[in-house]
């Protein structure tokens, strides 16, 4: 058994943006435990696209 290890867990949160209203982000959590009782959380990053996916098939349609 460990006793300091860590965790990451991914859950999907509702974020509100100026620009862009409110829109739904993969949020990361990286937490480090001792003996299963979270210490801190070292690192939180956001997964947010907000341009719009370009596809080539769609770019050769409107030519």
């Amino acid at each position: 058994m460990k006793f300091i290890y860590i965790k990451r867990k991914s859950t999907t949160k509702e974020l509100y943006r100026t620009r862009t209203g409110l829109m739904k982000a993969k949020v990361t959590n990286i937490t480090k435990y001792f003996i299963g009782i979270p210490i801190k959380t070292i690192h939180t990053y956001k997964q947010i696209y907000q341009g719009r996916k370009n596809n080539a098939i769609e770019k050769m349609l409107f030519i």
